[in-house]
């Protein structure tokens, strides 16, 4: 199915020929004439599938054709989870925008409140936003939602997952209107905080569900190593990054503190790198993340901040140098490659304090990863015994204590003819036993006349 196919706008259609979009993926195919009825729509797809265009084609398509319900207010609110993501969505809306009179906005943590204040009193159609900032501004009464037609919430179980229930509700009570549409994109539908809140948000929505979050993606190559301890997770990662056929890189780490260790240690070997976490202020990340896209660095160190939503075509490996602690963001993480059809890497190191995050993942995914060997580099560790269940720690638990009682009671049998306890001081002071008077006097010794 292709894009003319829909009978959208002219202006629209034009925008997304110059783009050089023509032919549909699934997720939209499925979702945009649901969407351009009208009604409410939940919808669920694997990372990289397009669902941003699943979401703004209908949008731009009910600005185009219907008139407004107010004004002075946004007539469509797009909500997404992170800065990262926020900023992509965004910059596929301005591309569509070419051809329309309408104006966006986009509203982030991070950068100036008042400069925002200001942007919102020019009343744009569009806003893109994080959902923390934005209900910042409605409580600052900065912008009324009474007018919106459109709510659109892309990664609600992210959204969710990082805490945003209480501001999602929020925007929604403000909201809420008879005439307002709701679209919500999640990863999965089998999320229980997402299908609970679609419940009180959407009105009798429509369901799309294409593929599932942990179907295997085809233009992936999963690879894992098994590794022994940190030196040698870092002799592997040089490895890889030194002699695989690589465009550029993406390296996810745990923590903040070993994004900018592992960026020093790489570019002392004369290899261009950049490191990205959450402490960075907003200016620096959109300083580092423009610079990778644009190809200036080949390898990205970051943490799961950048896990979602950047949409890098030149992308050709992504390793895991710690595994993910959420067996969902395993599959966020290796869809930064493979996009568009293109092929991609995915590489994972795995050490004994991974093992049980990677079993996760192995249980989540439905089935059994395959180990690879670097020869050279081959180590000891071939994983974990799992971990005892409850009932039989408890078990255990008891069957020590039974034990310990055991051997208190024979120890009391063996000395009860010999002593008795008295209470005193910090424990019982053992007092023998006084002796028959007939056996004293037996023992004493004769008296003298």
């Amino acid at each position: 199915m292709h894009f003319n196919d829909l009978q959208i706008d002219t202006r629209l259609l034009r925008s997304l020929e110059h783009l050089g979009f023509a032919g549909m993926t699934d997720i939209q195919e499925q979702a945009i004439p649901l969407a351009m009825t009208g009604r409410d729509l939940i919808a669920s797809s694997k990372t990289g599938s397009g669902k941003t265009l699943a979401f703004l084609i209908p949008a731009m398509q009910r600005l185009l054709t219907t008139r407004a319900l107010s004004k002075k207010d946004a007539r469509v609110l797009i909500l997404a989870p992170t800065r990262e993501l926020t900023k992509q969505v965004f910059a596929q809306l301005r591309s569509l925008l070419g051809n329309t009179p309408f104006k966006a906005q986009l509203i982030l943590g991070g950068e100036n409140f008042n400069d925002q204040a200001k942007a919102l009193n020019k009343r744009p159609n569009i806003i893109v936003a994080t959902p923390g900032r934005l209900a910042d501004h409605l409580e600052q009464r900065n912008l009324d939602l009474a007018g919106l037609e459109l709510l659109i919430l892309d990664e609600a179980d992210r959204m969710l997952d990082l805490g945003f229930a209480a501001q999602l509700k929020a925007i929604n009570d403000i909201a809420n209107h008879r005439k307002r549409q709701t679209l919500m994109f999640s990863a999965t539908l089998d999320h229980a905080q997402v299908n609970q809140f679609a419940t009180g948000l959407l009105k009798e929505p429509q369901r799309v569900a294409v593929g599932q979050a942990i179907d295997l993606h085809e233009d992936i190559d999963q690879q894992l190593y098994l590794c022994d301890h940190l030196d040698h997770k870092q002799s592997l990662l040089m490895h890889f990054l030194q002699n695989e056929d690589n465009q550029q890189v993406i390296v996810f780490t745990a923590t903040r503190a070993d994004t900018e260790r592992l960026a020093t240690e790489i570019g002392e070997k004369g290899i261009s790198t950049t490191a990205l976490s959450g402490d960075l202020s907003q200016s620096q990340r959109n300083k580092i993340m423009d610079g990778f896209s644009r190809g200036l660095k080949k390898i990205l160190i970051t943490t799961d901040i950048a896990s979602r939503g950047l949409d890098l075509l030149n992308v050709s490996h992504v390793i895991n140098f710690d595994m993910p602690k959420n067996p969902e963001e395993y599959i966020h993480r290796i869809g930064r490659t493979g996009r568009a059809g293109a092929s991609g890497t995915a590489i994972s190191l795995v050490g004994p304090k991974d093992w049980f995050s990677f079993k996760a993942i192995e249980a989540f995914l439905k089935r059994t990863l395959e180990f690879g060997q670097v020869e050279g580099l081959v180590g000891k560790f071939k994983g974990m015994a799992p971990p005892k269940p409850k009932a039989a720690i408890k078990k255990n638990i008891e069957k020590a204590k039974g034990k310990q009682k055991a051997a208190k009671a024979k120890k009391g049998k063996r000395n009860k003819g010999y002593f008795e306890g008295v209470e005193g001081g910090f424990g019982p002071v053992l007092k023998r036993k006084p002796r028959p008077e007939s056996e004293s006097e037996s023992e004493s010794e004769p008296e003298v006349e």
